[in-house]
C-alpha cells in the first residue's frame, strides 16, 4: 500500500504507526516510500512535531522532482510536461512560470513577485504578461480553462496553484 500511494502521490507525506519495532519492518517500510516511522508508545508532541516535519519537507517541490497532479506529470529536470500521456509544449517563460507556482503550491504569489522571480524584472510598468503566461498555463493543463481548478486567481492580489485532486 506505501508503494502504491507513493506512485500515485509522489509529495503526500506518509508516516508509519506501529506497535511493532522489528527493525527489518521499519527498513522495509521506509524503502517502499515512508516518510517516517513512530513506534508505540510515542507522546503525541512527538508524533504532531513527527507530522509538521513530513509536511514541511513535502510543502517544496524541489528541481529534479517529478510532480503529478490531475493526470499530469512535470518533470523539473527534463523541462516536460506530459498530460494523458501526451507531451504539452510550454515555452521557457511558461515552465519556468508553472514551475514557480507548483513550488510555492497553495501559497498566493502576486503579479510582482512572479515578475521578479520568474521574469527577473526589478523595476517595470503596469503589464498583463503575467495574465498572459497564466491564460496560456490554463488553456494547457485545465479541464476547463474558464473555470480553474488548479491555477487560481486570488482577486486584487495574485495568482495560487492549488494541488486539488492530485493523483
Amino acid at each position: 500500500m506505501c508503494r502504491e500511494i507513493k506512485q500515485q502521490i509522489p509529495a503526500l507525506p506518509i508516516i508509519i504507526l506501529s506497535a511493532a519495532s522489528d527493525v527489518t519492518d521499519k527498513v522495509l517500510l521506509l524503502e517502499l516510500g515512508a516518510d517516517d516511522y513512530v513506534t508505540k508508545p510515542f507522546s503525541p508532541r512527538e508524533l504532531l512535531a513527527r507530522v509538521r516535519a513530513a509536511i514541511r519537507r513535502s510543502g517544496r517541490t524541489e528541481p529534479g522532482d517529478v510532480f503529478i497532479f490531475n493526470g499530469i506529470s512535470v518533470n523539473f529536470t527534463k523541462m516536460e510536461v506530459i498530460r494523458e500521456g501526451q507531451a504539452v509544449e510550454f515555452t521557457a517563460r511558461e515552465f519556468n512560470t508553472l514551475k514557480f507556482l507548483v513550488q510555492n503550491a497553495e501559497r498566493v504569489i502576486s503579479r510582482d513577485e512572479l515578475l521578479r522571480e520568474v521574469w527577473g524584472y526589478q523595476n517595470y510598468p503596469s503589464t498583463r504578461t503575467v495574465d498572459n503566461h497564466i491564460l496560456k498555463i490554463r488553456q494547457k493543463l485545465e479541464n476547463d480553462p474558464t473555470n480553474p481548478i488548479h491555477f487560481r486567481t486570488v482577486h486584487g492580489v495574485g495568482y495560487k496553484f492549488v494541488r486539488a485532486g492530485l493523483g
